[in-house]
């Protein structure tokens, strides 16, 4: 990356002319045109016929008549006579380089001067980055950034109220040092980089709505906390395109932009309006609303729209003009939509002559009743508890109750169909709560712990014992969210309540009968709080080093006061889903503790992220890799190509079901395994 005196020198471009329009980037904040009046126009345009000359000879998904084919649609609803043609022009080095390092521009200037045998010979190389070149490709290349960067300014500077960048080859996917993915420069980031260094806009929200992660984006402002990057895109456990875990959920930034990156990723194709309108419902717009930018730029790609092979998904124009529409009523109306991917000429053109129409102040069409995906609410609420570490707008067990309905309907305000699930979830949770601490009592005697008054509040009735806990030698302390149902219902839209509460009584006679049977005494955490609570936690819950959920707050609260104060000389740790994190809290406060009393600790955590243990303490380290299990299914993301497994994860072991409500109970009989041949070897 190159500092400011370094950009002092990039005025010239390579071919040798002096830039008429902006000689450097660290001179052009002079350059600036003042906050004014609105023109006649307020929506404006950037096209080029000279983008077209990118071409392959052997046909290629990113063609030319991708933006000629846009242009003619709009054309032909005589709406372009409404917009402002904003000249266009190639970018220049000195803002290349604000992104990019001199090493990737250079790479891209040398393709205009390769002959035709080295274009021949080069092909394989450049297919591997999903790559074609030809001579005018580095001409449409600079116009396709120049032109994005155009119509960015003349919406950041107030001279046009929205734009549309019509432009080609993308620009997403390329890095700061390297082309790939059909893209050459990234257009939105120089962009919003020149924004920044220009004008008085400094907070940028860009929302990427193409089929695939945008990648080089996101790194591009990866510990940025001045530019809000949104991604809403295919992953499936980062094996689509551009894989790799970087488009994962929890994939939220570095250092100063830790939480300004928001992943929403898709575990499938197939994904329709519904599923889209429910993210934007649940995720985007909140967070978005808590940022509060100054401009918006969305990276347009059309590859998840109806009838596209490559996305495989059925967004249809009236989904885009929603999205558009919900963004349109952020920064004060200033919004750029610069075109990405989108490779089926109708679905692209359709599309985005759909979003040039709520550009130019049209209401979005209808949309029909709908309701999300199973895949789709259940990544939506796996996003909504990342992100709720980092957006208070994002609460993804809390919504505000009605007074005028009865006691268990609950709504989002303007959420639509989001308030369904809410309200479906909090229900479905509480009974099956309420199933399982009926059936612990009345069935094996269990009792309820008594809490302090914060506690109380939030977990009452959800901390059961059998009645030797401060007794026995030997203890289970089981921790999880049963009633979650991110964990518990797969995701399902529609919850069969006896189905699932069949299951978690089935795995509960299975776990206590082995308790009872080994005379073991259980200590059940359920983690899952009540969404309502008024009473504050205690100050020694929220000091210092005891930063973190209420939830990781009461299993030290259950240690000091229970666990380490019984007669217990062997003890066990068994997490499940959420579960698992709360439980690294545990040992990252309580590290001597734990090494000192825990026997083993075995967590199941199915598809959810692999807990990781604080690597703060190296005798822990040492500890846990020798005495923890880790339970996952076969298609774990750890296990792909691009995932990694540390010391710190632990001893990591695969089972082969993959329903995340039955994980338990496939699980049991390695737990009982472990439990048993660990203690034995205790007792020698």
């Amino acid at each position: 990356m190159n500092g400011p005196s370094e950009l002092a020198n990039s005025a010239m471009n390579v071919d040798g002319e002096e830039a008429q329009q902006s000689k450097d980037p660290q001179n052009l904040r002079a350059q600036s045109e003042p906050y004014g009046k609105l023109p006649v126009y307020t929506v404006g345009y950037v096209y080029s016929s000279e983008m077209l000359l990118h071409s392959s000879l052997h046909g290629h998904p990113e063609q030319p008549e991708r933006i000629s084919r846009i242009r003619k649609a709009i054309q032909d609803a005589k709406l372009l006579s409404k917009m402002k043609q904003i000249p266009i022009r190639p970018v220049y080095r000195g803002e290349a380089l604000l992104v990019h390092t001199q090493e990737h521009w250079d790479k891209v200037l040398a393709i205009q001067a390769m002959t035709e045998q080295e274009i021949i010979d080069s092909e394989s190389y450049y297919e591997s980055l999903s790559l074609y070149v030809m001579n005018g490709t580095t001409r449409a290349a600079r116009l396709s950034c120049g032109g994005v960067i155009e119509a960015s300014l003349k919406v950041a500077q107030g001279q046009l109220q929205k734009t549309l960048a019509i432009v080609r080859p993308p620009g997403h996917h390329a890095e700061p040092d390297e082309h790939m993915g059909f893209c050459f420069f990234n257009n939105v980031a120089v962009a919003a980089k020149v924004v920044q260094l220009q004008t008085q806009i400094k907070r940028i929200l860009i929302l990427d709505w193409d089929v695939h992660h945008g990648n080089g984006t996101q790194r591009a402002f990866n510990d940025d906390p001045s530019v809000l990057y949104i991604s809403l895109h295919r992953y499936e456990r980062g094996q689509f395109y551009p894989c790799g875990p970087f488009g994962g959920l929890d994939s939220c930034g570095e250092g100063p932009g830790l939480g300004y990156s928001v992943n929403i990723p898709w575990p499938t194709k197939g994904m329709t309006d519904a599923d889209y309108i429910h993210a934007f419902q649940q995720i985007v717009m909140p967070i978005a609303l808590e940022f509060a930018p100054e401009l918006v730029i969305i990276s347009a790609g059309f590859d998840a729209a109806e009838g596209d092979d490559l996305g495989e998904c059925h967004v249809t124009p009236t989904g885009y003009a929603h999205m558009t529409y919900m963004l349109s009523s952020l920064a004060g109306g200033k919004l750029v939509v610069v075109l990405e991917g989108g490779y089926n000429l109708d679905s692209i053109s359709n599309s985005a002559l759909a979003v040039a129409r709520v550009l130019l102040g049209e209401a979005p069409p209808e949309l029909p009743p709908m309701i999300a995906s199973e895949a789709g609410t259940e990544t939506v609420w796996q996003v909504a508890l990342e992100q709720n570490k980092y957006w208070k707008s994002v609460n993804p067990k809390a919504c505000e109750p009605r007074d005028d309905v009865d006691d268990y309907t609950f709504s989002i305000p303007g959420a639509g169909t989001a308030a369904f699930y809410c309200v479906l979830f909090l229900r479905t949770a509480e009974i099956l709560k309420g199933h399982r601490q009926y059936f612990l009592y009345t069935q094996y005697k269990m009792l309820q712990v008594p809490l302090m008054p914060a506690y109380e509040e939030r977990y009452g009735s959800q901390v059961m014992c059998t009645g030797d806990l401060l007794e026995n030698e030997t203890t289970i302390m089981f921790v999880h969210e049963f009633g979650n149902l991110r964990a518990e219902l797969d995701g399902k839209a529609m919850c069969d309540v006896n189905l699932e509460h069949s299951y978690l009584i089935d795995f509960s006679k299975q776990l206590i009968a082995w308790v009872k049977a080994e005379n073991y005494a259980l200590l059940d955490v359920n983690l899952f709080p009540r969404p309502f609570v008024t009473t504050p936690l205690p100050i020694n819950a929220r000091s210092k080093a005891a930063v973190g959920s209420p939830g990781r707050d009461l299993l030290v609260y259950l240690w000091d006061n229970y666990v380490q104060l019984s007669n217990a000389r062997n003890i066990v740790l068994v997490g499940h889903g959420q579960g698992c994190q709360a439980l690294m809290e545990l040992f990252q406060r309580r590290p001597a503790n734990m090494i000192k009393y825990v026997n083993v600790v075995v967590q199941v955590v199915g598809t959810a992220k692999l807990p990781l243990i604080s690597k703060d303490s190296d005798e822990l380290r040492v500890w846990y890799s020798k005495n923890s299990i880790v339970i996952v299914h076969p298609q774990h993301p750890a296990f792909a190509p691009e995932g990694k497994i540390l010391k710190r994860h632990g001893r990591v072991m695969k089972i082969d079901e993959v329903k995340p409500i039955k994980t338990m109970m496939t699980a049991l009989p390695i737990i009982q395994d472990c439990v048993k041949q660990t203690l034995t070897q205790s007792v020698s």
